[in-house]
């Protein structure tokens, strides 16, 4: 199982390789919840701006690169200036497919094509496995 520490140090190493210029200030990650069609999100809280990563993803059956991505897309959303400290650059998080654009430039393109097929032939199947046992 991966724990806080381990997803910590991935999120740091993210930022540091892939976002470099965008500046960090009061943001963390953590595990949260146990969704199904969710894989993360960003909000504001007292403590900053969480970046929330599926629970469910604690589990070494996802793939890194699942967890990796995801951590990647919600920084871009704070890149953007949703539920962070910079100026807002879209009305809409999704609107014109930014979000995916924005991973594209930054190296991505080939994670989000593994991420694709991952969903597709195998999330659901690995979700209720999950579910089944409990871990809910």
């Amino acid at each position: 199982m991966r724990n806080q520490e381990w997803l910590n140090y991935r999120f740091d190493k993210i930022w540091e390789l892939f976002f470099p210029d965008t500046p960090k200030k009061n943001v963390y990650v953590t595990f949260k919840g146990k969704w199904k069609y969710k894989f993360g999100h960003i909000k504001k809280t007292r403590k900053g701006t969480e970046i929330a990563i599926n629970s469910l993803f604690e589990d070494t059956r996802v793939p890194e690169y699942i967890v990796q991505i995801t951590i990647a897309h919600e920084i871009v959303h704070y890149m953007h200036g949703f539920f962070s400290h910079l100026p807002k650059q879209y009305k809409y998080p999704h609107k014109g497919n930014v979000v995916n654009k924005e991973l594209i430039k930054k190296g991505f393109n080939y994670a989000l094509k593994q991420q694709k097929s991952w969903i597709k032939n195998e999330w659901l199947n690995l979700y209720n496995e999950l579910r089944n046992n409990k871990l809910f």
